[in-house]
C-alpha cells in the first residue's frame, strides 16, 4: 500500500521529527485509516544510497482518514511530498 507523507506532526511551537502524517489513497475516513495502527511503514530516500528509515503507524488523525507515523529517527524536509510504502 502506498501513502504520501504530508508534514510533520506538531504544534504552533514544536515540530517532531521522527512524527508524520501520511496520506493513503482509498483511505477516507478515521475507522479505516484506525485499521492500519501498527502496520509498518518505509520511506526511501530518492539518492543513489537508496537510504531505509522505518518507522510504523502510531493512529489516525483526524476525521479525513490520514495517519500517524512514528520513524526510527526523523526524516529530512525533502521527505515531504514523497512516497512511503505501507505494509
Amino acid at each position: 500500500m502506498k501513502g504520501v507523507i504530508a508534514n510533520f506532526r506538531g504544534s504552533r511551537r514544536r515540530k517532531r521529527g521522527d512524527y508524520m502524517l501520511i496520506v493513503i489513497d482509498g483511505i477516507s475516513t478515521r475507522e479505516k485509516a484506525q485499521a492500519l495502527e501498527g502496520k509498518p511503514v518505509t520511506w526511501t530516500s530518492a539518492g543513489k544510497n537508496k537510504t531505509a528509515i522505518s518507522g510504523k503507524v502510531t493512529g489516525a488523525h483526524g476525521n479525513k482518514g490520514l495517519v500517524k507515523a512514528q520513524f526510527e529517527r526523523g526524516l529530512p524536509g525533502q521527505s515531504l511530498g514523497q512516497e512511503v510504502s505501507i505494509e
